[in-house]
């Protein structure tokens, strides 16, 4: 088959994150099965933008922004649309990892003006909003493109109640797919029992919802209480750059808190191989892959209960699952720091389940069972979870 995947944002600083990680993972599965796969986004920050990345061919236009000041959503690609006029009979599937913005709403919706079978999967990012300009775009692209999907992909079922919402008493195909990561090398890892001192990794857009500075806090608090660690901020700033180097510099801890900035696609896999915990305190995170990612190397995580894949790190026994607040992200960090063994089992446990659990394998099935699976016009299919 001829797939076209649709992204919102490719940049040398992988800012557009999790569903870019996903478009790229999932190519790469279809690729290898003998798919001819090319992921098409906007794209900023290049001097000349690429034309593949890890093998996969790309089409890529410039960004404009239309909308100041509420970032990825007032973001265009009116070359894009354009390039899909001319091109989009040649593909016999378009996948579109649809948010609320003007590149993947307008693309989703030009593909399916042409008829050809389109595939939503929201990564979380469309839910009910009060919002004043999300109900426009509802009503002219958000709505219509849900509608009129051939399968509309979610992670959790939060997110499925929350796409419910959204399209109404409409009659859509939803179909459950979790995130799955590439298999790593057996390369060996930092354990927390290394002569030096361990490194505690968040690799992730320094984002609100991500809350980087309840990271450093918590950081401070245990170099308060005399642990030796490091502890390391890495990934694109998303508006909370500046408060948590403030943080740094006045937590008397400076020497061992640090900001990196962000990591090109290619540098994440060795920059996990050096740390020994990885920690995410994001809040009402549908199915982050920098946790998934930090399994398949090994690395005990530490992660919210609001997390959607806190249940398998507590089922599978990979890592710490706490609640929200400052005192019991640094009460687990502590534990993994004065436990080095036991840190270094969970991270074990972590790499089988990733492998086992979370593999390339299923997630290209239902991939290829939706592709290739006949159905009626979207508008009364049938749905199922």
């Amino acid at each position: 088959m001829k797939i076209l995947q649709v992204v919102t944002l490719f940049s040398p600083d992988a800012a557009y994150g999790g569903p870019l990680r996903v478009a790229l993972n999932q190519s790469k599965a279809l690729q290898d099965n003998g798919h001819d796969v090319t992921i098409a986004a906007a794209s900023r920050g290049y001097e000349t933008a690429p034309t593949h990345e890890q093998g996969i061919p790309l089409k890529l236009f410039p960004a404009r922004t239309v909308l100041p000041k509420i970032g990825y959503a007032g973001m265009a690609a009116p070359a894009m649309l354009w390039w899909l006029h001319k091109n989009i009979r040649d593909y016999d599937v378009i996948h579109v990892h649809l948010a609320r913005d003007l590149v993947t709403l307008p693309a989703a919706k030009l593909s399916l003006s042409y008829g050809i079978p389109t595939f939503a999967q929201t990564h979380g990012m469309i839910d009910p909003t009060d919002k004043a300009l999300a109900k426009p775009l509802d009503a002219l692209l958000t709505n219509p493109v849900l509608r009129n999907a051939r399968t509309i992909f979610y992670l959790t079922d939060r997110e499925r109640s929350d796409l419910r919402s959204v399209v109404g008493d409409h009659d859509v195909n939803l179909v459950e797919l979790k995130n799955g990561i590439p298999e790593m090398d057996d390369l060996p890892f930092k354990s927390v029992n290394s002569d030096q001192r361990p490194e505690v990794l968040y690799l992730a857009r320094l984002q609100e919802r991500k809350r980087p500075q309840v990271f450093v806090d918590a950081a401070k608090m245990i170099l308060d209480n005399g642990f030796s660690a490091r502890f390391s901020l890495v990934g694109p700033d998303e508006g909370e750059a500046d408060a948590v180097v403030s943080l740094i510099e006045n937590s008397g801890h400076h020497d061992f808190i640090r900001y990196e900035g962000p990591l090109p696609f290619s540098g994440s896999t060795e920059r996990y191989r050096q740390a020994s915990i990885y920690v995410l305190p994001s809040v009402h995170e549908p199915f982050p892959m920098t946790v998934l990612e930090a399994m398949s190397a090994g690395l005990p995580v530490v992660v919210t209960d609001t997390c959607g894949v806190a249940p398998v790190i507590q089922e599978g026994r990979c890592g710490i699952v706490v609640d929200d607040s400052t005192e019991a992200l640094s009460s687990a960090i502590s534990f993994l720091l004065d436990n080095p063994d036991k840190a270094s089992a969970m991270g074990e446990r972590g790499r089988d389940i990733a492998r086992r659990q979370l593999g390339m394998d299923a997630v290209r099935a239902v991939l290829e069972s939706e592709y290739q699976s006949p159905k009626s016009p979207p508008t009364v299919s049938k749905s199922r979870r």
